[in-house]
Parts: structure tokens; sequence; C-alpha cells
């Protein structure tokens, strides 16, 4: 069995160049790769396109490379937290193509299976739909949407073994697996790295096969967005 095992993050990006094209996997700041975002600061790579879920928040996640100029473009479905992010748009700094939630998943997801386009009502008769082609299926108009595929994936799983396989755990699921599948070099940075056979089979979310580099991460902050406890009344 061949080990994909990497010393870390910086070995792992060490090879990105300027504009390229990275999917960066998470759900809000949920399950992202945050040792390959600080690796990637270190480096300077500029003129990226970033395909993700979410812009990271302004001092956390790809909000952190937003700040130091990196992103040339993003093509997100959520950005609401990040106002450095909302700064650069309004500005005319940075590329954005926004898509709809489940477009951007089936998106990514396509590129994964090989699919290069398929149709889905979601944006049609908005401004996601022009320029695009329409279609009427059992009475229903439906929009043309493109695969997204790209240069390098970069996902954080809880577990991984030397082969590549990973387990993911809770929200970290939503679009890292996805991700996975659709970039021509993916790297993994999980949070325990196992020997192979020590995962479960039915539990590998991401087989080996679509990843090329994997190493353990360390020091996780796991920020939560916006973090809402319950007040108690103690009169």
């Amino acid at each position: 069995m061949i080990s994909k095992v990497i010393s870390g993050p910086d070995e792992g990006v060490r090879d990105i160049p300027d504009g390229s094209t990275l999917m960066m996997g998470g759900f809000g700041l949920s399950g992202i790769p945050e040792n390959c975002i600080q690796a990637l600061l270190k480096t300077g790579v500029k003129d990226l396109t970033i395909i993700s879920n979410n812009a990271g928040v302004d001092d956390f996640g790809i909000g952190l490379m937003l700040k130091t100029r990196q992103v040339k473009k993003m093509i997100s479905s959520y950005v609401g937290e990040n106002a450095e992010f909302e700064r650069q748009l309004l500005a005319g700094e940075l590329e954005v193509d926004l898509v709809p939630q489940g477009s951007l998943a089936e998106r990514i997801r396509a590129g994964g299976a090989g699919i290069p386009a398929f149709f889905t009502p979601a944006g049609y008769g908005t401004e996601i739909a022009e320029g695009k082609e329409s279609r009427e299926f059992n009475g229903k108009p439906y929009i043309l949407e493109s695969w997204l595929r790209a240069d390098y994936s970069i996902v954080k799983a809880w577990r991984g073994d030397t082969a590549g396989n990973l387990q993911y755990k809770g929200t970290a699921r939503n679009f890292n697996p996805m991700m996975a599948s659709a970039g021509k070099i993916t790297i993994a940075e999980v949070e325990e790295l196992v020997a192979v056979g020590e995962i479960d089979p039915n539990f590998v979310h991401t087989p080996g096969i679509y990843v090329q580099r994997i190493f353990q991460g360390e020091k996780y902050e796991k920020r939560i967005e916006q973090r809402t406890v319950t007040k108690t009344d103690r009169s």
C-alpha cells in the first residue's frame, strides 16, 4: 500500500502556483483546513480563485487570505460574516460569483463525478439565470449549470489513514467530501492519522483514490461564527 503521508501543511501547499483555482472545504467555520490556510499565508501565493461555501470571518479562515489580497475571485454561496469581503466587493477589488447553496454543492459534486452540466430550477427568473440556457421539463423551467473543478482541493477530516481514506464528523461532511473528489490534486489535513485498516470501511466518506497528500494537523481552534449562549435569570 502506497503511503500518501507528507510532513505537514507547508509541504502540502508549497507547489501551488499563482493563479490557481482552489476548493477549500468546510461549512461556515466547521471543518475548514486551518493548517493549510496558515501555510498558504506564508507562501504568499496570489491571484487565487477560491471555491468555498463561505468566505470565513475577518480574522479567521479564508478571511485571512482576503486581508493579504491573495484572493482574486470567490465562488461562494454564503458570505455574510466577512466585512472585508464586503468592502473589497463594493470597491471592485474582488470578483465574486454568488451561487445558490444547493447549486454550488451539486456543481462541485458533478465535477467530481465527471458530469459537465445539469439542469436545475434554482435561480430561474433571477440574475443567476442571465446568459444561461433554460429548458422546460414537465411544465417547469430549469436553467443549465456547469460543473466546478479545481487545480487543488484542500479539505479537512476528522480521521484519515496513510492511504488517504477519510472520515468526517458532523457538519464537516457538508462540502469536504464532494470537494475531495473534484480537484486534480487533493490535500487532506486530519485531526487523527491512523494506519490502513483502522477506519471501518463503512465509515470511509472519501476513498483514498481521491487523495494525493495527507498529514496530521495540529492546534485546531474550531471557531464558532456566531456564539450564542442562553441568558439565565438570576434574580
